[in-house]
């Protein structure tokens, strides 16, 4: 087996990867800013640096350091303080307290993202921390970066000196000048360079914030993950201060990821914040770049109401994740098509079958794609020859090996119980994905049934129809009335 070789942003190359500790894999992945429902742009991120997640558990199996007793550690956090949903919670806030009205909001919002990324194949990360648990880690980290001459204090703020890191701009590849020409800078008096950027900043009444040695503020948002990644990693308690991979968008890179590598380099004695920084390209629709002034402005939870979310990640790692990605909706068909060809290939026992012992059946060929920098679109072609040899064969042992894989890839179906607790079948995953009620689905054949019995093939042939316009085609069957959703 070749080695995983990971695109790395900061050399510009395609590296080998050596874990810093076999026993201890690292990835933090900037996640959502939860003020709103994500949109599918969003989704991007959750699902490559899944597919990462999921190959590193299989690269380095076994007991290690992670809380969950495996060998990698996946941290996606929330940012849940930023100006976009102290505005929102303000709306809504009515006669309660800021901080309150602020965590009611975000908690509705990430619930809804949780469920969305779920419905999409993604696990759950080791861990999910919260910027508003993480305040004192961030007061920590402004002191010392005071304290090591990279920050001061100026109004009220307090500010990173720019000029304190002479290799300012190397993850971007630019130089100081170059950004301040290119980019939208945020100009004040009290600032020492233009450049210089907010670790921490005054809150005003009707503004969250926490007590500090510089006032009642609030963190800056590229502080935030600074500090969550060395708390949650445990940089201060002999944890190491560099982990293995850092991830996110590529428009994340600067200002955000160049900001994080000059305060957490800044704070732990010039050590590097990670060794591989991965980042995922850009995604429009429909050939446009999203807006909501387009009216093209799609979220992941509206696209849930009419597809299978497994059908939507087929559709995202159709591309290789650095590519920028243009997401269509004859492409969603096209990919909806290709996960029900494959899944026909796979019966229920199998399904189960594969989870049971999964390692033992997933394809070589589809890890070594994975393994060239996450070649996803390598490993769905290897996925459809998969299907083709089980379609052909009819064979168990190539059912097992399509069904292995394909569950590697998150594209099998969740083990669903219905309320008599059975494990539903595909159709009925398919009919879920779609929003179908499947409780009402079982009264309407039930009626239907009762009205052939007695006859009545008018009202027969009108539930028969009804749920055809719903997608359901049903199947009369020595054994019964059998349903499968339409292609």
């Amino acid at each position: 087996m070749t080695t995983l070789r990971l695109f790395n942003t900061l050399t510009k190359t395609k590296e080998d990867f050596v874990p810093l500790d076999p026993k201890n894999v690292r990835m933090y992945v900037c996640g959502p800013t939860v003020y709103d429902f994500a949109h599918i742009g969003n989704a991007r991120p959750a699902i490559v640096f899944d597919v990462l997640y999921r190959l590193l558990k299989h690269l380095y199996p076994g007991a290690g350091k992670a809380s969950d007793g495996s060998c990698v550690e996946y941290v996606r956090n929330i940012t849940d303080i930023d100006d976009k949903i102290n505005a929102r919670a303000a709306e809504r806030r009515g006669n309660r307290d800021i901080l309150t009205a602020v965590r009611e909001l975000t908690e509705q919002t990430y619930g809804v993202y949780r469920e969305d990324v779920t419905a999409l194949g993604c696990l759950e990360p080791t861990y999910m921390p919260r910027a508003t648990d993480n305040i004192a880690p961030m007061i920590a980290m402004t002191k010392t970066l005071i304290d090591n001459g990279h920050a001061y204090e100026a109004s009220g703020h307090v500010l990173f000196d720019v000029s304190s890191k002479p290799d300012y701009g190397k993850l971007a590849r630019r130089s100081v000048d170059d950004m301040i020409a290119g980019a939208r800078v945020d100009v004040a008096p009290y600032k020492k360079s233009p450049m210089d950027f907010v670790l921490w900043k005054p809150s005003n009444d009707n503004t969250p914030g926490w007590d500090s040695p510089w006032g009642r503020g609030r963190p800056g948002w590229h502080l935030e993950c600074s500090a969550m990644i060395a708390a949650t990693f445990k940089f201060e308690s002999g944890g190491g201060d560099t982990i293995d991979i850092h991830g996110g968008g590529i428009d994340l890179v600067f200002p955000h990821h160049e900001n994080e590598i000059a305060q957490s380099e800044g704070a732990h004695h010039d050590h590097p914040l990670a060794k591989v920084w991965m980042h995922n390209g850009f995604l429009n629709v429909e050939g446009e770049k999203m807006s909501k002034s387009l009216g093209n402005f799609v979220t992941i939870n509206e696209l849930l109401k009419d597809w299978d979310g497994r059908a939507l990640r087929v559709n995202m790692l159709k591309r290789h994740y650095r590519l920028p990605m243009d997401w269509t909706s004859i492409g969603m068909r096209e990919s909806r098509n290709l996960l029900w060809e494959w899944e026909d290939q796979v019966p229920e026992k199998i399904n189960l079958q594969a989870r049971q012992s999964p390692n033992d059946w997933i394809d070589a060929e589809v890890v070594e794609a994975l393994n060239d920098d996450l070649n996803t679109h390598l490993a769905l072609a290897r996925i459809h020859e998969l299907s083709r040899f089980a379609s052909r064969s009819k064979n168990e042992s190539d059912q097992l090996r399509l069904a292995a894989s394909m569950d590697f890839l998150g594209l099998l179906p969740s083990v669903v119980r219905s309320a008599t607790g059975h494990a539903i079948g595909t159709s009925e995953v398919r009919a879920v994905g779609r929003g179908l009620n499947l409780p009402e689905i079982d009264r309407a054949i039930e009626a239907r049934n009762a009205a052939r019995a007695r006859k009545d093939f008018k009202e027969s042939d009108r539930i028969r129809d009804e749920l055809f316009a719903q997608g359901i085609v049903l199947k009369d069957t020595p054994q019964g009335t059998m349903w499968e959703v339409k292609r």
